[in-house]
């Protein structure tokens, strides 16, 4: 409960010093009579009346105090918030080729850290549907656009590589976007976008990226593409089993290459942006921008209902004071 006339408690200020100022200026004014000795009086015993002299101004007192409360209008309040989401559809599209092993970025590689990044995204929206697809040399659907994020973050924890997970290695660049925007093309959200992650160039698959571009050109789809790694001569990890059945994990030269211009042009024909991420803190601030830059669209109506629960107060103002003024003139009345 709120009170909507706060300065309405000032007024028990000068009713306290008021109230002070009679009982002290009554002491004064008691009437006096002078004994030899007051041991008689002693085993006198105060009647009911006597004990109750003051209370009609107490009575009268608290029904001030009441009709200041009154005053003040003790309100509650019933608020209720609409909120008109208008949420964004995106589709994460990581690439899980066996180059994505590659050391290079914490905690272990740069599978790893994408998939780290990647959570902390999703666990950052509220009201957007978020989809997976991951590729190699072909292209799967692990979770279509959908609110459970719950879902979303135990799929990447399950995501491995191409080779563990028995799939066709490679890179299929235009397979994995045609993927990714037929996840999208039947979204009612104004804003539709898909995060493009790879560290390599197309070497596979039976769509060729410019297909892809022009699929996700054509629904209307916004794409940020994501360089992951550096350029250059690398070592990438092989596992394989010695003779005791044990896994044994060997590196070979590899040499890693991105296809910056077309991930550039994928990202600037579709209004979206490219990036290169080396690091794993380069990729973190590249999900942070791209998370600042698709914001949700939240509008917010706030209604405030007030309920004046002021009567009781003054009710009870007006009884004790008409109470108190009774039995001040009647049974509690005092005589000079």
């Amino acid at each position: 409960m709120t009170y909507h006339s706060l300065w309405a408690f000032w007024f028990l200020i000068p009713l306290v010093l008021i109230l002070v100022w009679t009982f002290w200026n009554r002491r004064k004014k008691t009437p006096t009579l002078q004994f030899g000795s007051v041991d008689v009086l002693k085993s006198v015993t105060p009647s009911l009346r006597t004990r109750l002299m003051h209370l009609p101004t107490i009575l009268k007192a608290l029904a001030l105090v009441f009709a200041i409360m009154a005053l003040a209008r003790p309100q509650t309040m019933n608020t209720k918030i609409r909120k008109n989401v208008e949420g964004i559809d995106i589709v994460i599209c990581l690439d899980v080729s066996d180059s994505m092993l590659i050391e290079d970025m914490k905690p272990l590689n740069r599978l790893e850290a994408a998939k780290e990044t990647i959570k902390k995204f999703i666990e950052g929206r509220s009201s957007d549907r978020i989809g997976l697809v991951v590729f190699a040399g072909e292209s799967f659907t692990l979770v279509p656009p959908t609110l459970d994020y719950q879902l979303i973050l135990q799929r990447v924890g399950e995501i491995t590589s191409a080779s563990s997970a028995k799939i066709k290695d490679g890179t299929a660049l235009g397979v994995s976007m045609a993927n990714a925007a037929g996840r999208l093309k039947d979204s009612q959200a104004k804003s539709r976008v898909m995060i493009f992650m790879t560290d390599g160039e197309n070497n596979s698959g039976t769509i060729d990226p410019e297909t892809g571009l022009e699929i996700a050109k054509g629904y209307g789809i916004k794409v940020y593409s994501i360089g992951v790694g550096k350029d250059g001569p690398t070592r990438i990890p092989v596992y394989s089993r010695d003779i005791f059945g044990q896994k044994v994990k060997t590196y070979q030269p590899f040499e890693s290459t991105v296809n910056e211009d077309l991930l550039s042009r994928m990202a600037k024909d579709t209004g979206g942006k490219f990036y290169r991420a080396t690091n794993e803190g380069a990729l973190q601030k590249v999900f942070n921008d791209i998370d600042n830059l698709e914001k949700t669209k939240i509008d917010v109506n706030k209604f405030t209902n007030y309920t004046e629960k002021f009567p009781p107060y003054l009710v009870i103002a007006i009884v004790l004071y008409l109470t108190g003024l009774l039995l001040g003139r009647s049974w509690l009345r005092r005589v000079p």
